[in-house]
């Protein structure tokens, strides 16, 4: 359609900020960046978003941006773009007029990509690919921008605003969490209602978690391979729309269902991080659809090959990479981080492949300017900033470089246990440091041990089930003959793979995974946990599922029975315990320089004769046994009217060989004695008892943790 029926839209010239679809309460103001573009046209559709019209020549234009308003537009019209400009690949130039695109900027999308030849730039099928040119209109296939109303009325709970040291993340998916809850209406189930219901919101507050991390939740893409086989991008890698959450999980209420999803989660008290993808787009390579940024403005938008602008310079593996050296990229993230954050009072944001993010040409730099405007932001700065630390490209691996305020998911961490635990020779140094907060990589930049987000299992690998259950990946259902997905699980199946009604393996696997998550939570560090891990979720030994939009991703709440319910609240234990130990989250690093009054260091290592490690100990390959006493009588920080705080005196006791060892109980700090408070070899593993004895009988693979009991004399005062 090229009719223009302006005589039905009144335009003015409007203005180029702020970027847009902007409803005043009396008209829209829109705007869009183009600096390549040389014609702009607005086109409006009737409200099932499926037939164009009006298409307005956006005639105004200020420097790159292009502007128009309408005083007789209201929220909820449907909207998309038309960018003119060269098709010029070999210059990095791809505008194709003929390809209805989404605003960059459009606080809501409604519809998929309905997948046909249509959705590409260029003649697919041709010899010359990607340098051919397609005349077919796409507006029928594609998703539409829809005119918001920001307002809401908030409950007035406000920010919980949880301290760092006082957190504990629970990673979950936004549809797979609820998709299968029997207490969850079904037309709530897999919906941002459907997270705001009160029994999901109980069982967080009976783990004890103080935040949820979201999966991607801004509008994705499932590209045409994926639905042709079926299949669909469940994870949500692949953003098309930085400001608008994604239709599928606001199908009832829009936005606004996405707003009180976060009040209600607000008012149990638990914070919301979102996992941001902001280092590509759902485009793809030169062989991808035109959807948007592509056709707006290719050169401007993305990394291009500085020899052979036609190709991409990809470093994230999918094709494309933002280019953030460009004012506009820059603008564009900050400027959905602020509206995620103000709109929708968001808590923080989880930065996918974050070393893209600081790329400055070809290397890393700690002091990007997008690092650096986080840095400043007066309103981004107080929200909770966690970083993937890694890409593809080279020199990608930038663990414990990006500084304050930053947190960085900790991969190290999460391989120095699965391989204490699986009995890999020579661990014990690196666990070491590991468990008392990773001071080695977060230190130097002066950096608390809140920096180091400590996991065992996240969305993207093997469950803590499947960790326990399988010695090799299982991925044949992903369409790829099991080659994606990592090879370097440091898994184990101890005897048998997948599942088996051999009760002395299923045993050693559910205490294996209490080992691991009893470790995680007594370990210093934020510590994050995989949703499902408390009942022992399985996703059949794939540790790639993210195309997998079905039974084996959601969460199995029949899965909850009696064991299961005995597992969740033993989890729940180690948070509270957590929870009630200062020492176990201390505000900085444990180096053995704070002492209590006998002059005990607030952290010692002990063998299994109760005698101090020594170095060679710690570098001994057949070494599986360790103590770690963390004494809390010594200063572990102050409070927030400067008084010193103090704790109990902890012994954690990790013992990874495979039979049984008698450790002897260390004499220092002195006490009246020992109480056993954990013991993951037994049923229930939570206890009280007081020990006579000067040694402890270990089970092989497990965890101990003992509480120091004061003499008498100190009792009484």
């Amino acid at each position: 359609m090229t009719t223009t029926r302006r005589h039905h839209w009144r335009l003015a010239p409007g203005h180029p900020h702020p970027l847009g679809a902007t409803w005043d309460g009396h008209g829209v103001n829109f705007a869009l960046f183009s600096a390549n573009g040389e014609k702009v046209e607005l086109c409006l559709f009737d409200e099932r978003g499926r037939r164009e019209i009006a298409r307005i020549h956006l005639e105004e234009r200020t420097g790159d941006i292009w502007h128009g308003y309408l005083p007789d537009a209201r929220p909820g019209l449907r909207y998309g773009y038309r960018v003119y400009g060269p098709y010029d690949p070999r210059h990095g130039h791809r505008f194709n007029h003929h390809k209805l695109l989404l605003d960059p900027y459009a606080r809501a999308h409604t519809g998929q990509v309905r997948w046909s030849d249509a959705n590409f730039g260029y003649r697919v099928g041709s010899p010359r690919q990607d340098l051919s040119f397609d005349r077919r209109d796409s507006a029928h296939s594609v998703p539409k921008c829809i005119v918001v109303d920001p307002a809401y009325t908030w409950s007035g709970v406000g920010n919980p605003a949880r301290p760092w040291p006082e957190s504990v993340i629970c990673e979950l998916h936004l549809k797979g969490y609820t998709m299968a809850h029997p207490q969850v209406p079904e037309t709530l189930r897999g919906t941002a209602a459907g997270l705001a219901e009160d029994a999901v919101i109980e069982h967080l507050l009976r783990l004890g978690v103080t935040a949820v991390e979201l999966l991607p939740v801004q509008a994705a893409l499932s590209s045409r391979w994926l639905v042709e086989r079926g299949l669909s991008n469940y994870w949500g890698y692949s953003t098309t729309g930085f400001f608008a959450p994604d239709p599928r999980f606001i199908p009832r209420g829009g936005p606004r269902e996405f707003r009180r999803m976060v009040d209600r989660l607000h008012a149990a008290g638990i914070e919301v991080i979102l996992d941001v993808v902001y280092n590509h787009t759902g485009e793809g390579s030169e062989l991808g659809p035109t959807l948007c940024f592509r056709g707006i403005d290719n050169a401007s938008y993305y990394r291009l090959n500085a020899d052979d602008p036609r190709y991409y310079d990809d470093v994230t593996g999918t094709g494309n990479t933002l280019d953030f050296s460009h004012l506009r990229v820059g603008q564009l993230v900050m400027d959905s981080l602020r509206l995620w954050a103000g709109e929708y009072r968001i808590d923080g944001f989880r930065f996918d492949l974050a070393t893209t993010l600081a790329r400055r040409g070809d290397g890393f730099d700690a002091g990007a300017a997008f690092l650096d405007a986080l840095r400043q932001d007066p309103q981004l700065a107080r929200t909770k900033l966690i970083v993937e630390p890694w890409d593809v490209g080279h020199g990608g691996y930038r663990l414990g470089q990006f500084g304050a305020p930053f947190a960085e998911w900790n991969d190290r961490y999460r391989d120095a246990l699965r391989r204490f635990w699986r009995g890999d020779e020579g661990m014990l140094a690196e666990l070491g440091g590991r468990l008392l907060g990773s001071s080695d990589l977060f230190e130097p930049s002066g950096r608390r041990p809140w920096a180091s987000i400590n996991f065992v299992t996240c969305h993207d690998g093997f469950t803590l089930a499947d960790l326990v259950s399988y010695n090799h990946k299982h991925n044949a259902g992903n369409g790829e003959d099991n080659r994606d997905g990592s090879d370097e699980n440091y898994s184990a199946n101890y005897g048998v793979e997948g599942p088996t009604e051999d009760s002395d393996i299923n045993a050693l696997r559910r205490r294996q995974r209490r080992n691991m998550l009893a470790t995680l939570l007594l370990s210093q560090g934020t510590p994050m946990l995989l949703a499902g891990d408390e009942f022992g979720r399985s996703q059949l030994g794939n540790n790639n599922a993210w195309c997998q939009d079905n039974e084996l991703s959601w969460l199995d709440w029949g899965r909850l029975d009696e064991q299961a319910q005995a597992d969740t609240d033993f989890i729940a234990g180690l948070i509270a315990f957590r929870r009630e130990h200062p020492i176990l989250r201390a505000p900085r690093y444990l180096h053995a320089t704070e002492r209590d009054e006998e002059g005990v260091e607030d952290v010692l290592w002990f063998d299994l004769h109760g005698e101090e490690f020594t170095h060679e100990q710690w570098h001994r390959p057949e070494c599986a046994t360790v103590g770690l006493l963390l004494n809390g009588r010594a200063a572990v920080g102050r409070d927030v009217h400067g008084r010193t705080v103090h704790d109990a005196c902890l012994l954690v006791v990790l013992h990874a060989g495979t039979a049984p060892v008698r450790f002897r109980l260390p004499e220092r700090p002195a006490g009246s004695g020992w109480r056993l408070v954990l013991d993951t070899a037994r049923d229930p593993a939570w206890r009280h008892e007081d020990l006579d004895e000067v040694t402890l009988e270990l089970q092989a693979r497990s965890v101990a943790v003992l509480e120091r009991l004061p003499r008498t004399d100190e009792r009484a005062a």
